[in-house]
């Protein structure tokens, strides 16, 4: 056996040897389904049916990776007549097997299927159906105990997609969500309601409202490290599970109320997407600025250019101008974070100016122009 092993590796290296310099470096890169198998403990299977698959999640070949290109396409002659058969077979919308894959994480090696996955590609088509056979990754790695929490959470609730979240253990909070909500439409209902009916609802009347907000609002922008679903869960758990004190803006109250069921029916009542609020709000502040004298003109056509300020005036006193601006923050932020960012940032760096003070309106009455 041990000579058998060693003989079929000195073959497997021959035939690496072979390749054109592409197919070595992406070997190289990627590793072949062997060797990310092995790299990745992945041994358990689980059945996991037909599904639509992105083409560009299929990395390689299980055992043939030596006898195809890029695009797999097998090498050689005699089997353009079988690519071309197929190739026309999808153009006229006629029934295709589905190819069959292995899986491990999020990326699939072709078992049976080569030529229709060359033909998706000819095609320009960007998915294929395919039956799936899962290889779960049993390393202990926290990605893979990340990624085999998401799975099962999927999985246990029945959610279309698994939730991308950057810390583990944090799915249990999204579990209580749902078992809440599952208890609330039970006796909404009268009746009992599975776990999985509960997740469906939740995905889409509590999950996918809340994940639009985010999108739109550009909140990700401020957490480049985190994902929409990690943002779902902060703003969530902290509005309906944990007591802990916030430290963003209550403005946000408004828009998800404390309660996930009035969070529910307020948005039931709204167009999907079109008229979901926006998660931000402005804030009006006055600052009052001292100059030096040298610099004051070429101070004020700065300040003025900001795109925040709405006015300035120049005064006579013991302040030299204030401006009226209007800041912009997400729910997540504090009014002090934002009034602080602008005026270190883009108040307090530009030369010439000695000392700001910022005020914030309170009650605010303002007349209609005459």
């Amino acid at each position: 056996m041990a000579f058998f092993s060693l003989k079929q590796k000195l073959w497997k290296g021959r035939k690496e040897k072979n390749l054109d310099p592409a197919q070595q470096d992406k070997v190289q890169q990627e590793g072949t389904f062997d060797q990310i198998r092995e790299a990745e403990k992945a041994y358990e299977t689980v059945k996991r049916g037909v599904a639509t698959i992105p083409l560009d999640k299929i990395s390689g070949s299980v055992g043939r990776y030596t006898d195809f290109d890029q695009q797999f396409r097998l090498q050689g002659a005699g089997n353009e007549d079988r690519l071309q058969y197929l190739t026309q077979a999808l153009q006229e919308g006629r029934p295709v097997p589905p190819v069959s894959l292995y899986q491990i994480k999020d990326k699939y090696y072709i078992v049976d299927g080569h030529h229709r996955v060359t033909a998706a590609r000819n095609l320009k088509q960007s998915h294929i159906q395919a039956n799936i056979l899962e290889l779960l990754p049993t390393k202990d790695t926290v990605e893979n105990r990340l990624y085999l929490e998401k799975i099962e959470f999927r999985d246990k609730v029945g959610l279309p997609r698994a939730l991308e979240l950057t810390e583990p253990g944090q799915s249990e909070y999204l579990l209580q969500q749902i078992t809440t909500h599952q208890q609330f439409l039970a006796k909404e209902q009268e009746q009992e309601v599975s776990l999985t009916e509960a997740g469906a609802d939740w995905y889409r009347t509590i999950y996918l409202p809340i994940k639009m907000l985010i999108k739109n609002s550009g909140l990700l922008r401020s957490f480049p490290d985190r994902t929409v679903d990690d943002l779902y869960l902060y703003i969530s758990t902290h509005q309906w599970q944990k007591e802990a004190k916030r430290r963003y803006g209550i403005g946000v109250d408004k828009l998800i109320p404390r309660d996930m069921e009035a969070f529910r029916e307020k948005m039931a009542k709204k167009k999907k997407g079109v008229e979901y609020p926006e998660m931000k709000r402005d804030i009006i502040v006055f600052i009052l600025i001292n100059v030096e004298g040298a610099h004051e003109e070429r101070v004020i056509d700065k300040i003025f250019a900001l795109p925040e300020v709405d006015e300035l005036h120049s005064v006579h006193g013991s302040i030299d101008l204030i401006i009226k601006a209007t800041l912009s923050r997400d729910l997540l932020t504090s009014d002090a974070e934002v009034i602080s960012q602008f005026t270190h940032l883009s108040l307090r760096r530009m030369r010439g100016i000695q000392s700001t003070q910022t005020l914030i309106p309170g009650v605010s009455l303002v007349k209609p122009p005459r």
